[in-house]
């Protein structure tokens, strides 16, 4: 049976600091394998790799803790298909990153970043705040928008929370997909390169097929609008009243003498 590892030694062998270590300790990221008393813990070698594989999915592949754990607490095939996956993902990253203070200056509301934050869909990092990867390109793109003449008025950053909603169970059916006709029947070793071609085609996928609907929906939308218009400007036909044609329409009945 191999030796159990102090933390000092599993932040050795590992490449990470022990303040790292703790933080991951304290994420649930890792767990001691025995503990000799309130400050001393022991970790099975094999943690080595584990702390390699979160410190690899962290620093390079920009996954947020919380997700690297759900990664990792995944069967295996799973897991090799999640860092493959991040492994695309982080292709398309660029390596610039900006402050708050920065985008700030260059004319970002402050309001609107941390209401993106609240969204979780541009999160700052570290002590100055620092955007960067898809959270800056996202930054970016609105950015432009408004360069462009689309106002806040026009396209409201609060109008995302229905982009999110509608990409997130186009992501959910696209897993689903891939779950049920990849992975239960690929061969393991080739579980890596199948995901990495499946994302990359995936998104492609999506682009073209957004392409193709976007005129055929917009006449949709244009004709359903003017139908409704139309049914708006029939005059509604006039009603008698039943009680009126009654006292109205009535005539009386001379008395008999």
């Amino acid at each position: 049976m191999e030796a159990l590892l102090k933390i000092a030694e599993l932040a050795e062998r590992s490449g990470v600091s022990i303040a790292t270590l703790k933080h991951y300790l304290r994420e649930g990221l890792i767990e001691p394998t025995k503990k000799t008393g309130r400050t001393m813990s022991w970790y099975h070698p094999r943690t080595v790799a584990r702390v390699k594989t979160i410190k690899e999915l962290q620093q390079r592949q920009f996954l947020p803790l919380d997700l690297i754990k759900r990664t990792l607490d995944s069967p295996p095939d799973e897991l090799t298909a999640a860092t493959a996956i991040a492994g695309v993902l982080a292709k398309h990253r660029g390596t610039r990153s900006l402050t708050r203070a920065e985008l700030v200056e260059r004319g970002v509301e402050a309001r609107e970043l941390d209401w993106l934050a609240g969204a979780r869909l541009a999160v700052p990092t570290g002590p100055e705040q620092d955007y960067s990867g898809d959270d800056l390109a996202l930054l970016q793109t609105l950015g432009a928008a408004r360069k462009a003449g689309i106002s806040p008025a026009m396209l409201p950053f609060e109008i995302l929370r229905d982009y999110l909603a509608a990409l997130q169970r186009l992501v959910e059916v696209e897993l689903q997909m891939f779950r049920a006709g990849v992975l239960t029947r690929a061969d393991r070793h080739a579980v890596p390169g199948l995901t990495t071609a499946a994302t990359e085609l995936s998104e492609r996928l999506v682009v073209l097929l957004r392409r193709k609907l976007l005129l055929p929906t917009l006449q949709r939308v244009i004709e359903e609008d003017r139908s409704v218009e139309a049914s708006r400007a029939v005059p509604r036909r006039r009603v008698r009243s039943t009680r009126k044609s009654s006292v109205l329409g009535h005539r009386r009945t001379p008395a008999k003498r």
